[in-house]
């Protein structure tokens, strides 16, 4: 064996070890037993199964038919797990039910059929050759169905929980959500390019899951995702309540009024001055001149921008989206926008 073929070795293996450490983590050292967490602990394990038994494939001789054929089944269980998780991770109180558990039945049949294929009757049988590639297609186009579907499970949560009113722990579990999909995108891209085109070595595939797995083991670190759950989209009073807040302000244009006040919008949704605050911090991550700020720059930065708007002075333009004086429109158009009004329409009419 070449040094190519055992760095070649080392480095798919690798992310498959990973894989495995990390569901250990979750099953036996997490403190935290959560169904999500159980969920993604399994997912990492019939992935390293898979992944497992690409790398003794591609280096390996005689490999029997059948651990090709459960290797290839595990996949028709990654995807109802997966999609298990994103509704996990999404819904509040999610429970798999039996209903759920008709999703494996795919995977039962096809491991089922692996018990009976042997070497010599897969060698000398036409038959069996076909069939195998019948079901190599449908285990990936199951797979690739499940990854769509998950991705469509998570834009209508992005549709019901928009990004202005979202959480910092719903921002979470979507952008978490997000690159987990991208990433078993990426995978499935580099198997089914293999079964398509030859001159893709099998090889990349494994590949690809050790950098994939070792960037989203970093991202769930920094992102905690280990812990939390769908419980973060539970509806509650806080957010009943921002959403009122933000249709006041953004919706009906109140940040426009110069003499906007946290104890003014307080009075018009009926809740007290504490109440307000504490919800604008915890959904908008602003304190409240900031947020009642924000949307006046976004204003600010139309009128500067179109070219119909030169005969009108800054001072004019800063008064007419909400501020009381010059210097404080200044201050906040730095602050989010990180230079001066007069530099931004200078450098916006000049593109």
């Amino acid at each position: 064996m070449s040094f190519s073929q055992i760095l070649l070795i080392i480095i798919s293996s690798a992310g498959l070890l990973h894989g495995v450490l990390f569901a250990c983590y979750l099953f036996f050292f997490k403190k935290k037993k959560t169904q999500t967490n159980v969920l993604l602990g399994l997912i990492l394990i019939f992935m390293a199964f898979r992944i497992g038994k690409s790398v003794m494939m591609n280096f390996g001789e005689g490999l029997e038919p059948i651990f090709i054929f459960a290797g290839l089944a595990i996949l028709l269980l990654i995807g109802p797990f997966f999609r298990w998780y994103v509704l996990g991770m999404t819904r509040p109180n999610f429970k798999i039910s039996r209903s759920h558990l008709v999703e494996l039945i795919p995977f039962s049949l096809v491991f089922g059929l692996s018990l009976f294929i042997t070497k010599d009757l897969y060698e000398n049988n036409k038959i069996i050759i076909i069939l195998f590639g019948s079901v190599l297609m449908f285990i990936y186009l199951h797979f690739a169905c499940y990854i769509t579907i998950a991705w469509k499970t998570l834009k209508k949560v992005h549709k019901q929980f928009k990004k202005d009113t979202q959480t910092k722990s719903q921002k979470a579990i979507l952008t978490w959500l997000n690159l987990l999909i991208f990433g078993f995108i990426i995978i499935w891209i580099s198997y089914f390019l293999n079964i398509i085109e030859d001159q893709i070595p099998y090889i990349i595939g494994p590949i690809m899951y050790s950098l994939i797995i070792y960037y989203l083991s970093y991202k769930a670190f920094l992102l905690k995702t280990t812990e939390i759950d769908g419980e973060a989209f539970k509806a509650n009073d806080s957010s009943v309540v921002f959403k009122r807040i933000v249709v006041l302000v953004k919706d009906e244009k109140l940040y426009l009024e110069s003499d906007v006040s946290l104890s003014k919008i307080s009075m018009a949704i009926k809740q007290s001055p504490q109440k307000t605050s504490s919800v604008i911090n915890q959904y908008a991550q602003r304190n409240f001149n900031d947020f009642i700020n924000y949307y006046r720059i976004q204003d600010a930065k139309e009128l500067l921008s179109n070219t119909e708007n030169e005969k009108f002075t800054i001072s004019s333009i800063a008064f007419d989206t909400g501020f009381n004086s010059l210097s404080s429109f200044n201050s906040a158009f730095k602050k989010f926008e990180n230079t001066t009004p007069s530099a931004y329409r200078k450098k916006r009419i000049d593109i």
